[in-house]
């Protein structure tokens, strides 16, 4: 196993000969820090309860990682603010140890929806893997009008603001998915949020809210026992997930491929080497076929990309998300 750098480099002296001097020095104090990183227990922190989805995500890669670095990995949950409590451990964390598994909102437009955050998204991080994406399903009570999507949206434009859609909470993918199929589709469902994704679905099953944006095997599990109806999915073809519901791309959506994900990121103060090598080996975690097949189970389509690709992710989600915010005047204060 490549040896990992530790967040302790060499001293170095200010210049002239004391600096030529050190060299050796600097170099052997190289040499015996990046023998021992990992030299503690790693954290892989989460800001969901036990049994989430972030949650399961961490403890399927948690043991893996532990034996290609010969170091204990552990999960921490820490719960609440829609996981920006976590976020915020692991944007200020300085022990060199410490990693976050998270989800888009955490990393992409937390700062936008709460301008008193006291992290930011896409400067307090280190993107190392983008693990699993999603798509989401746009689910409807059982007896939702409309043979198809099309039926489906025409009668919502009828109705104007007199439907209602639920979400697990201002801000969250969801919400700010629904305000872009809105303008999409030119329906006009007023916003009723949830303490969360089980709350949202018993208000679909009791016709409480016309529509919502679910995960999409929490959304096939309660339609394949006729307690809802998927209209499609937020996807630009179908899933592997559900691969038996359409997207809203063939029922004439435009422009609207709008995906769940999670990821692991470091402080940014984690050293570049360091963040490599974790990047490199959770990416070749994510797609071992016993995991991808567990990451499966889980509902996610295994991405398993490198650094690069989660921050070119994170970009892109949020100048999309972003864009909706600021049109919208989407604020958690």
């Amino acid at each position: 196993m490549p040896a990992f750098p530790s967040r302790r480099g060499a001293l170095a002296y200010g210049a002239g000969t004391l600096l030529a001097a050190a060299l050796p020095l600097a170099h052997a104090a190289s040499t015996s820090t990046q023998a021992i990183w990992p030299s503690s227990t790693l954290k892989l922190i989460v800001g969901f309860p036990g049994g989430s989805s972030p949650d399961l995500v961490a403890r399927t890669l948690a043991e893996p990682l532990a034996q290609a670095l010969g170091q204990s990995v552990v999960v921490e949950n820490r719960v609440g603010a829609g996981g920006n409590i976590a976020a915020s451990t692991v944007a200020h964390a300085t022990d060199g140890h410490t990693l976050g598994v998270m989800i888009n909102g955490n990393m992409t437009i937390a700062k936008l929806i709460q301008p008193r955050l006291n992290y930011d998204p896409l400067k307090d991080f280190a993107p190392i893997s983008l693990i699993g994406t999603a798509p989401l399903a746009l689910a409807a009570p059982a007896n939702a009008p409309g043979a198809n999507a099309q039926e489906f949206f025409a009668e919502a434009r009828k109705a104007g603001d007199t439907w209602n859609y639920a979400t697990p909470g201002v801000g969250t993918v969801a919400h700010i998915g629904m305000e872009l199929l809105k303008g999409k589709t030119g329906i006009q469902p007023v916003h009723v949020p949830y303490a969360g994704n089980p709350q949202v679905i018993n208000a679909l099953i009791s016709g409480q809210v016309q529509l919502a944006l679910l995960p999409p095997a929490m959304a096939a599990a309660q339609a394949r026992g006729g307690k809802l109806r998927v209209i499609g999915l937020t996807s630009a073809s179908r899933s592997t997930l559900v691969p038996e519901y359409p997207s809203l791309a063939e029922a004439g959506v435009k422009d609207f491929n709008l995906e769940i994900w999670n990821a692991v990121a470091a402080p940014k103060s984690m050293p570049p080497q360091v963040v490599a090598r974790l990047s490199e080996l959770l990416a070749e975690i994510a797609r071992r076929p016993e995991i991808r097949e567990k990451l499966f189970q889980q509902g996610w389509q295994v991405t398993g990309t490198m650094a690069e690709g989660l921050a070119r992710r994170v970009q892109s989600d949020a100048q999309l998300l972003g864009d909706v915010i600021r049109t919208r005047h989407i604020t958690a204060q």
